[in-house]
């Protein structure tokens, strides 16, 4: 491939989260021929240790066709590093590829998202190439390496500049979102709490970038490109971040494959299996439903679930 996607790697205070993350990445097939972005956020309420010592490894990082590093002198939180880092460089070239400091990827992680970004770089609503998949069961008669998704998944994905100029981060149209029923309900198909985590968003209750960049794909009628066999897989379930709280299910082990082609889906709505799938793992019982209508009520923070809250390096 001629036109591989920089890659922005988000650091903050977790060196050994990072140094991994940053040996699965330099594993990869394309590392070689990939630009490093590394954004280090600044420190906030006396973490500066910590954010020296991740400064510090990560001026060592080698094994990339480059590596550059933004150290910012203040904290932005992760939500506004993400943003101004992926606006950067896909402003810069088109495309990028994002990576968050807690991430492990497969072999063949950059390989999949770069192939999907020129795959459907001219379909419109496909707006996002994730590489995390949840531990779907897939039907003997699927014979694709990826499905499209109403959800978007933020570990390890990748996006294009046109698309992600789409993107409104202040939400100005939230509360005719919240008088429409049609469009709460369509937001929705990715999973029924995508609509509360909105809410504690504009609430700010939460800090969720990655909410408001689901709601785009929705708002735009689009869908996420994510893969059958997950290449992507989360280690920070381990009490190092904050809004954590232990998965609901099981990730799915990374493999050692080493692929290079990939048989993608040529259509974008979304197979009605994997959607009800989906559907399924996000379901929220009544009485949970209304546990967290209490949690809201009384002002207590609640950690808000497995995939668009990130367990770690929330700041």
């Amino acid at each position: 491939m001629s036109h591989l996607a920089p890659i922005a790697l988000f650091v903050y205070n977790r060196p050994e989260h990072t140094r991994r993350t940053v040996e699965s990445l330099r594993a990869n097939e394309m590392a070689r021929q990939s630009d490093l972005f590394v954004f280090a956020d600044g420190p906030k309420n006396g973490s500066a240790a910590a954010i020296e010592a991740v400064r510090k490894y990560i001026r060592t990082i080698d094994g990339f066709q480059s590596v550059t590093i933004i150290e910012r002198e203040r904290n932005l939180g992760l939500s506004q590093s993400i943003v101004d880092g992926m606006t950067q460089l896909c402003s810069d070239r088109g495309r990028a590829i994002a990576v968050e400091d807690d991430v492990l990827t497969a072999p063949d992680f950059l390989t999949f998202v770069n192939r999907g970004l020129e795959r459907y770089k001219d379909e419109p609503r496909v707006f996002s190439i994730g590489a995390f998949s949840l531990p779907i069961a897939t039907p003997r008669t699927y014979s694709y390496d990826a499905f499209c998704s109403y959800r978007f998944h933020c570990w390890g994905w990748g996006t294009w500049k046109d698309r992600w100029e789409k993107a409104d981060w202040s939400v100005k149209d939230f509360a005719e979102f919240m008088a429409d029923r049609e469009k709460q309900k369509r937001f929705n198909r990715g999973g029924d709490d995508l609509s509360w985590l909105l809410a504690r968003h504009m609430e700010g209750k939460i800090d969720s970038w990655d909410t408001v960049w689901a709601y785009t794909h929705s708002k735009h009628d689009a869908v996420a490109l994510l893969p059958v066999c997950s290449k992507a897989y989360n280690i920070g379930f381990d009490g190092t971040g904050v809004h954590c709280r232990k998965a609901s299910y099981r990730q799915t082990s990374l493999t050692s494959a080493k692929r290079s082609g990939y048989h993608f889906p040529g259509f974008v709505d979304p197979d009605p299996y994997f959607a009800s799938e989906i559907q399924r793992l996000y379901h929220r019982s009544l009485a949970r439903k209304l546990a967290r209508h209490v949690y809201d009520r009384i002002g207590l923070r609640q950690g808000s679930g497995i995939l668009l809250r990130r367990p770690g390096n929330v700041r």
